[in-house]
């Protein structure tokens, strides 16, 4: 009987420490197994799908040589990807991201497309958010903050021949014109005039100043998919955005009140120059006297870029704002027709409080501040807002879950099969040493 405690004991030890040992290192495996029951990307599979992706970190080939640097120039590297998607963990999705058992959206022609919340942040619905595009004009609304910020709005600025020599549309400015900040915003936004954006990028310290002024600001939005090349919107090297940079770079223009008066205005009147009259600018933005409740937008076009289209609009008090990139017109109709539908579905998931996919970022995730040390413990494991938690703090809690049901019983088990080892070896040792003691006597 004793031989065989003898041999019982340390077995039985051994055996509960090999699975202990076991299910800690089978914990992530039993983790991911169970996650892949529940329809939870493993880490395996999320690499997976975004291989899958056609992403990728610079627009689709030009079609002409107006991205080529200058001679003896290089051509810029394309701007790293954020290892985390910008937004939250579903705006790094591919194809349509919608909230789960919601109604699919319109056919749309653009590539990418974003539907947001202006006063929230969230993301309501889109289709590949953080897939990198070129703006074409939809870069002045960048361009605009930087003026608002730094320019009064009745600083006046004389026009130049260089002005007037932009390419693509023009206002109207010429060589000797004056012409108020103010006055240049407004047929910026309005009419998506590049002898505007020209001037104003002069006035901001040159145009390679302002383009420094505008990358640094987008930077410091969080806009890290966009880079701006000129100051109009025109194709340069390097030029590179998203929908959902855009959206966020729009929510942040339209909380100055200059941009949101220039891009509700339907007609302005602007001043000539050099003996010529002045005359009337209208907005090009169609959907102004089409979509009840509009708040003002942009328009954008160049032959790389193809067709981009920014927009807002307000019903039953909430304001929501809509982004499409690399479109074609459809039906002879212009892509803010086009964006009307995607604000039609916004509205209705909006109305059937449909949990958001992602949020429009306010600063660069770079520059979050760092808090304490339990403040950022709080942050890991906090929801973002829309109802997701981060990965980090889904992958601790379940790996926590995993070793908490299947390890922790078994280290239990583990310290009393010891304890009853140790008890049993101490009365061991005290019938040899009571058996010795008769055997002397």
């Amino acid at each position: 009987m004793r031989l065989a405690a003898t041999r019982f004991v340390p077995a039985f030890i051994l055996t509960l420490c090999a699975l202990v040992i076991s299910a800690i290192v089978a914990a992530p495996g039993a983790v991911a197994a169970r996650n892949a029951r529940h329809g939870q990307p493993t880490t395996e599979n999320k690499d997976s799908a975004r291989a899958a992706c056609q992403h990728q970190p610079v627009p689709p080939p030009p079609i002409d040589t107006s991205e080529e640097p200058p001679p003896g120039s290089p051509s810029p590297e394309p701007l790293p990807v954020p290892k985390d998607p910008v937004g939250g963990a579903r705006m790094g999705e591919c194809g349509i991201v919608q909230p789960d058992g919601s109604a699919p959206p319109p056919a749309v022609t653009a590539a990418t497309w974003v539907v947001s919340d202006l006063d929230s942040g969230d993301v309501l619905a889109a289709k590949d958010p953080h897939t990198r595009e070129r703006p074409a004009s939809l870069i002045k609304v960048l361009l605009s903050i930087v003026v608002i910020r730094e320019l009064r709005p009745d600083q006046v600025i004389t026009g130049t021949q260089e002005d007037a020599n932009q390419e693509g549309t023009k206002v109207g400015l010429g060589p000797g014109g004056q012409y108020t900040v103010d006055q240049l915003l407004h047929v910026l936004v309005m009419r998506s005039g590049n002898d505007a954006a020209h001037a104003l990028a002069r006035a901001l310290g040159g145009v390679d100043a302002a383009v420094d002024k505008m990358n640094a600001l987008a930077k410091e939005l969080g806009a890290l998919d966009t880079r701006a090349a000129t100051p109009s919107g025109l194709d340069g090297p390097g030029m590179t955005t998203s929908a959902y940079d855009q959206s966020l770079i729009f929510r942040a223009a339209m909380k100055h009140e200059e941009f949101a008066a220039a891009a509700k205005t339907q007609k302005v009147d602007f001043p000539g120059y050099a003996g010529r009259p002045g005359f009337q600018v209208n907005n090009d933005n169609q959907l102004l006297r089409q979509y009840d409740g509009f708040l003002g937008g942009k328009t954008g076009f160049t032959d790389d870029a193809r067709h981009t289209y920014v927009g807002a609009a307000e019903r039953n008090g909430r304001r929501l704002a809509v982004v499409l990139l690399r479109g074609e017109r459809n039906d002879n109709k212009p892509l803010a027709s086009q964006g009307a539908l995607l604000l039609d579905y916004g509205f209705s998931l909006a109305e059937s409080k449909a949990k958001p996919v992602g949020e429009l970022v306010s600063k660069s995730p770079e520059a979050q501040p760092k808090g304490t040390k339990q403040q950022q413990t709080n942050a890991v494991s906090e929801p973002v807002k829309g109802g997701s938690t981060s990965t980090r703090a889904s992958s601790a809690a379940s790996d926590r879950s995993a070793f908490g049901n299947v390890g922790l019983p078994l280290v239990i088990l583990a310290l009393i099969a010891i304890a009853v080892a140790v008890g049993l070896w101490l009365r061991r040792r005290r019938d040899r040493i009571a058996r010795a003691n008769r055997t002397a006597s």
